[in-house]
């Protein structure tokens, strides 16, 4: 899709020819569309089509007649039923008269600016569009930031009764975005330290004041997902910890059970050898079975109180664990 609008008394339109000061906007553009913007602006074909690729790195290329910038932003998307985010790469192209932004999908980070919803917007400053599309940028990683935050304080409240293949899924997603972010954070930042150094664009006082809160804001968003990120990793270690413990439980569970129910089997194995019933005790008592049946039940009943006092009378230690977590 191919939009044109410019900026006429400090309001921004939409326009129907490409002219000094006009703002190219494309999003998921045809191939016709594109070459039709290359031959007006006299850019290759493949830097306006390199942002439609999602494997495309970010940079800053720096040409005689025009320059292109590649950067990340955040987007939304649904992976296993829930909602995530991932970094999608963003074009900006810029000549002498004409800006060019490229993005494969439909993101409010653009629409902010032809909504008028940004102050002093003009698209006829160039650069400062720019400086104002990165600032943006980093805030929307910030918001996401907090967002992958929220969610992580959601799961640990109910970090205790974590059982199922779904929950795991969910902590995944989120340390997944917070390495997207990260990676893309730090493309972002070499994007900007290079246009910071750059002799070749010309600054205006405003530009460079706008450039140093692009800068600090950029900065904080990598220091927000750093320790998202070692957040996220005690989250994951504390996870382990519990199904250890869960698994200790049940190898107690377990080992409980065995022992208990190994004597009446020890003994009914004694009492049904091929051996001379005379040489086995109560064998020919009247109530002989009843005793011996009273005998083995006060004997698993010694060795659970023994259990119980060594803390390995866990018989049931899933349904203990979900009664304590309720109260």
């Amino acid at each position: 899709m191919l939009k044109l609008f410019h900026t006429d008394n400090h309001k921004t339109h939409e326009v129907s020819e490409i002219t000094e000061g006009t703002w190219i906007k494309l999003q998921s553009p045809t191939n016709e569309e594109a070459r039709r913007v290359a031959e007006a602006l006299n850019v290759e074909f493949n830097d306006v089509m390199a942002a439609i690729d999602p494997e495309e790195k970010t940079r800053i290329e720096i040409f005689n007649d025009y320059t292109l910038i590649i950067t990340d932003i955040p987007v939304k998307e649904m992976r296993h039923h829930e909602e995530t985010y991932k970094t999608i790469p963003l074009g900006i192209i810029f000549n002498r008269e004409n800006i060019v932004t490229i993005c494969s999908e439909d993101t409010p980070l653009i629409n902010y600016f032809h909504e008028n919803e940004i102050k002093d917007f003009s698209t006829k400053k160039r650069l400062n569009f720019i400086y104002q599309i990165m600032l943006r940028t980093s805030m929307f990683y910030q918001r996401a930031l907090t967002d992958v935050d929220k969610k992580r304080v959601e799961f640990e409240e109910h970090i205790g009764t974590v059982r199922s293949e779904s929950d795991l899924v969910k902590i995944h997603e989120l340390e997944s975005a917070l390495v997207y972010f990260m990676t893309s954070l730090r493309g972002n930042n070499n994007v900007i330290n290079r246009l910071a150094r750059s002799n070749l664009l010309s600054h205006y006082p405003e530009d460079r004041e706008l450039l140093d809160d692009v800068i600090i804001e950029n900065q904080q968003a990598i220091e927000m997902a750093q320790i998202y990120r070692e957040i996220i990793d005690g989250t994951r270690e504390l996870i382990s910890s519990i199904m250890n413990l869960r698994m200790n439980h049940v190898m107690k569970s377990l080992t409980s059970i065995t022992v208990i129910f190994s004597i009446p089997m020890i003994i009914s194995g004694m009492y049904g050898m091929n051996v001379d019933a005379k040489w086995m005790p109560l064998a020919q008592a009247v109530h002989g079975f009843g005793i011996i049946g009273l005998v083995t039940i006060f004997v698993c009943i010694i060795a659970f109180v023994i259990l119980k006092k060594n803390k390995m009378n866990l018989l049931f230690p899933y349904f203990s664990y979900n009664l304590a977590n309720r109260k």
